[in-house]
């Protein structure tokens, strides 16, 4: 992943780690973009959609094959 806001840090067993530059404007923009308002003052950002931005494969650890 190429990013000047965020870094993954490890990878490991689908546990990701990702370091954030919350000085970086860019890291600001991509918040603004991707956050939603789940309730009155509380705002989120899907994993799947944050994963998407920084070229990461989200997988279910949960599903059988």
């Amino acid at each position: 992943m190429k990013s000047s806001w965020a870094t993954v840090v490890s990878n490991n067993a689908g546990l990701i780690e990702v370091e954030i530059n919350d000085e970086s404007t860019g890291f600001h923009s991509i918040i603004e973009e991707l956050s939603t308002e789940i309730q009155p003052g509380v705002i989120g950002i899907k994993a799947s959609d944050l994963c998407l931005v920084l070229s990461i494969e989200m997988v279910d650890t949960t599903e059988k094959i």
